[in-house]
This record gives structure tokens, sequence and C-alpha cells, in this order.
């Protein structure tokens, strides 16, 4: 009898196995034609044969161009607490500081906001004590991500110029808050090219809970061609090439033993590297 349970129950795991397998399956398929349906949309539309609709969607897929246009025609500023023509150079720490680390990152990164996370607090707390000054370059290449696309990158750095534009404090809070686990988005979801979710953020921040100058700034784009020179510059530094990257006056911090192009996520990566690039120097 139990021989005979143990075979039906046999058969029936494997007859629902197969439905699930079928049931995959057509899942599958349907995500094929989906697929081949967007190609061929996107055919027709190189092709011109594809109309007003089409011209909606390569709007819709184009967020970074359409923020970029848009950001051109505004006036530029810059934030007070930057310096340079275009006030793209961000230091902040004691002026005596003997070392210069430069950050690199992107508000979109979500290696950067693991960096954050890890070993943002040990880095903020060694710039007060003195150790280094902090300079800051944030670039916006996850927007330009052909299979990312978007406008947060942009958006949230403009933000956090309108926030270095209050002091350097509201600065570093505020980019703290955007990269912690509560409030960083997938780098998938552009969350950060909405307004509404840049200022949710800020209401953590003390000096922005409430700022209306700071509203407005990031309401009305105030600091948008500022982003894009930002970037610009990001872009204009050759020796890296991805986020987050650290610069040691001026040396390359990497990770001792580890492949080419592996980011400081963790306090023990960022000391290890910190040290030989310090060493490099003597």
């Amino acid at each position: 009898m139990s021989n005979r349970n143990s075979q039906a129950n046999k058969q029936a795991a494997r007859e629902r196995m197969r439905e699930e397998r079928a049931r995959q399956a057509k899942k599958d398929k349907i995500r094929k034609q989906l697929l081949v349906a967007v190609s061929i949309v996107g055919v027709l539309a190189i092709a011109g044969g594809v109309g007003v609709a089409v011209t909606q969607l390569g709007k819709e897929n184009n967020p970074d161009k359409e923020w970029k246009t848009a950001a051109k025609k505004k006036p530029f500023a810059k934030p007070a607490n930057s310096s340079g023509a275009k006030g793209t150079t961000v230091v902040i720490g004691k002026k005596d500081a003997k070392n210069t680390l430069e950050v690199f990152e992107d508000l979109r990164c979500p290696v950067c906001a693991t960096f954050e996370q890890n070993t943002g607090e040990m880095v903020t707390k060694d710039m007060k004590a003195g150790k280094y000054k902090l300079q800051f370059t944030m670039g916006a290449f996850l927007d330009e991500a052909d299979q990312i696309r978007g406008a947060g990158s942009k958006n949230a750095l403009s933000a956090l110029g309108a926030a270095l534009n209050v002091s350097p404090d509201a600065f570093l809070e505020y980019k703290t808050a955007l990269y912690s686990l509560k409030n960083h988005p997938d780098e998938r979801e552009d969350e950060f090219a909405k307004d509404a979710k840049l200022l949710e953020v800020a209401q953590e921040v003390k000096e922005l809970k409430g700022n209306k100058a700071f509203e407005k700034a990031v309401e009305k784009g105030t600091y948008d061609r500022w982003a894009l020179a930002m970037k610009d510059r990001f872009k204009a530094t050759e020796d890296v090439t991805g986020t987050p990257a650290f610069k040691l006056n001026g040396t390359v911090m990497v990770v001792e033993g580890a492949q080419e192009g592996t980011p400081i996520t963790t306090p023990e990566q960022f000391t290890a590297a910190y040290d030989k690039a310090l060493n490099a120097k003597k």
C-alpha cells in the first residue's frame, strides 16, 4: 500500500513539475514576443514608418537628452562653497590638511551607495579630524547608459548643488541621505529624476528641512547647468573609469591583489588602498 502511495505521490509531483514548466515556458514565450515587438517598433521608427506614437515613445526613452536640452536653456549658476570658473571644484575639510582625497561618484550608482553605507561615515570622520581634505567630482554616466537611461544622476546632482549652496555640511549630509539604504533606489528605477523624491529625502537633513530657498532651487533647476558642467569634469578625468573611485594626492587608490577595476566598498579595503597610495608618494 505504501509503495502504491509513494508511486502516486511521485506521479503527482512529476505532474506538478510538468505544469510548472509549461507555465514558465508560456511566460518565456510572451516575454520573447514582447522583446520582438519592441525591436520591430525600433526598426519601424528608424524607417520612419511609425507616426506620432513612436515619436512619443522615443521621447519617453530618452529622458537624458530631454533633461540636458532643458538644462541648457536655463541661466548658469554655481553654488556657494565651490570654486573654479564653473564652480566644479568642491573641496570640504580643514584648509591646513596636508592630503587631498578626491572622491568620484554617480548618485545613481549602487556600488557608490554600498561604499557610502559601509565606509562613508569613517571617511567623513577622518576628514573632520584633519587627516585629509575631500574633493568631490560627481558623474552622471548611468543616465547615458543605453540599457538604463534616465535623468536621476543629473537631477540629484543639481539638488546636491542646491545643498552645497546652503553649506558644506548640508552637502555632506544630503549626499549621505541620498545614498542611504532607505532612500537609494535600484539604478534601473529613475526615482531621483523626480523632484518630489529629492525633496522628500532632504527632509532628513536639518539645514534643508523646510528650507524654502533650497526647495525653490530644486524645483526650478537652478543648478542644472552646474550639474552638466560637473559631469563633464568627471568625464574629462581620464584615469577614472568607474565609480566609486578615489585619488589620494593625485594617485589612484586600488584594492591590493584584486582584479583591476574592483571597487573599494569596505573600510578595510579603503584603509589598505589609502595607505598604499600615501606611501607611494614618500
